[in-house]
């Protein structure tokens, strides 16, 4: 029978299968509901062009959900079809989150030597706290787009700091500062020109051991459950149906698609389940908190790129904001500056209409609820205006909400915390509390929002609790 079985080979379902097939004498069986490919070789080239995001309405590697939520679909998951933005979370991240998590697990002290072992980093390799034989290729761009360059200049001449790693440990700022805020070029995850997801540095890698198998368009649809343990699943591939048994289950599915996992198989809200007439296995508070970064865009005239390139090159950071110059056009002739709440105090729910997998998933963000986080957005507006010499319009309510979206980052939907914690689904292993052989390993288990873009974090989570299940 199978070691483990992993549902998703996403960002996190490919390091974690990796690492586990590393030992031969463990089994390792990938189910992912996208497209897999036989070798990296046969992955299509737009898919591995970083200067193109391939989410549009004609993708057919997106999950697709309300509110224009989408996540990838596909081997490498989301890490397979993202701008490459490599950045990790702050010190005063993982301070909260091994706190939340009642576990110095996450601490920074403890995580930083696993963040050095993942990388490559081209530009700072040799320095403290970074690596330079890891599988992840990380670097800077070198020739910024016009719109990258114009935007770095203004932000020093209005005086901001530049920060040339934005990945630096916080030895290498002054005494008591978590980073310094400033603008900076943006780590990316990228070898020769090319998207270096988790699927081309991990998983296909891996793909000639005997000991592993992955296998495409294969959706999960419920976990089977002995008691209080769970023994395998049950997947559906077009018309067919079938079972997988194994001695335990990783949930790597996203942070959507694993919490909608966990409900239809049972483990809950009481009475969401009751209401779509699934038998209550284990009442938790599976999707009754999550988070995601909201994003105002604030757009201008602007000529049209040159050429395409990564969609985010430069950053600045202010505190909890994060101000993002896409080099790419989302709306002929007009350029965009997103202004990002990157610790907002609102939260949303993730919900199920239907206990049927093909019905999508609905999640309330709860955007802009908080007062605070309005007037956190408003400041990230006004310095937008300054950067870029724009005129600064009335920036109530009603004018953030007409330019609201989001920044694609949710998490924390099967939150991790100690038993006692009413808010937790998972211990701070990814664990599920009263399930013997499940756990969840990706986004849906980090249990404070990040003050960076999460590929980072899900690369070096899947990592370390691959290494836990490992021993």
């Amino acid at each position: 029978m199978t070691s483990t079985l992993v549902v998703g080979a996403g960002s996190a379902g490919c390091v974690l299968a990796a690492r586990l097939s590393a030992d031969p004498a463990h089994t390792v069986l990938v189910l992912e509901a996208g497209p897999v490919w036989a070798s990296a070789a046969e992955v299509p080239a737009h898919l591995l062009d970083p200067g193109h995001l391939p989410v549009g309405p004609d993708s057919g590697v997106v999950w697709r959900y309300q509110g224009n939520i989408v996540r990838g679909k596909l081997i490498g998951g989301s890490g397979a079809i993202n701008g490459s933005y490599f950045i990790r979370p702050t010190a005063a991240d993982f301070a909260e989150w091994s706190a939340a998590a009642g576990s110095a697990l996450w601490s920074f002290d403890a995580v930083l030597p696993l963040l050095a072992e993942l990388e490559s980093d081209r530009d700072f390799g040799s320095a403290p706290g970074h690596g330079a034989r890891g599988p992840i290729p990380v670097q800077r761009t070198t020739d910024p787009a016009p719109v990258s360059r114009e935007f770095a200049l203004r932000c020093a001449a209005l005086g901001f700091t530049e920060v040339a790693d934005l990945n630096a440990i916080p030895a290498e700022t002054p005494p008591g500062v978590d980073r310094v805020d400033g603008f900076g070029r943006v780590p990316l995850a990228l070898s020769r020109g090319r998207r270096a997801g988790p699927a081309l540095t991990h998983l296909y890698p891996a793909l000639a051991r005997s000991n592993l198998t992955v296998t495409g368009r294969t959706t999960v649809t419920r976990l089977m459950l002995r008691g209080s343990r769970v023994v395998g699943v049950e997947w559906a591939r077009g018309r067919e149906r079938g079972t997988a048994f194994a001695d335990r289950v990783i949930v790597c599915a996203g942070a959507v698609e694993s919490a909608a996992l966990l409900i239809r198989s049972g483990i809950g809200p009481e009475s969401r389940l009751r209401s779509l007439g699934v038998p209550v296995v284990l009442p938790a508070p599976v999707g009754a908190w999550c988070t995601d970064h909201p994003e105002i865009g604030i757009e201008y005239p602007g000529p049209v790129p040159e050429s395409a390139t990564v969609a985010l090159e430069y950053v600045l950071e202010l505190d909890d904001l994060e101000l993002r110059p896409y080099t790419p056009m989302f709306t002929p002739g007009l350029r965009r500056l997103g202004v990002a709440l990157m610790s907002p105090e609102s939260t949303g729910e993730l919900t199920l209409g239907s206990a049927d997998p093909s019905v999508p998933a609905h999640i309330d963000q709860g955007y802009l609820r908080s007062a605070r986080d309005r007037d956190r957005l408003r400041a990230g507006v006004e310095v937008a205006a300054r950067v870029l010499g724009l005129p600064l319009r009335t920036v109530d309510d009603t004018w953030l909400r007409a330019h609201l979206g989001t920044s694609q980052h949710l998490s924390g939907t099967c939150r991790m915390g100690h038993a006692g914690d009413p808010r937790a689904v998972v211990d701070e292993t990814g664990r599920v509390h009263g399930i013997e052989g499940l756990t969840v390993a990706d986004l849906s288990v980090v249990p404070v929002p990040l003050r960076r873009g999460p590929q980072a974090a899900v690369v070096l989570l899947a990592a370390l609790i691959a290494d836990l299940h490992a021993v």
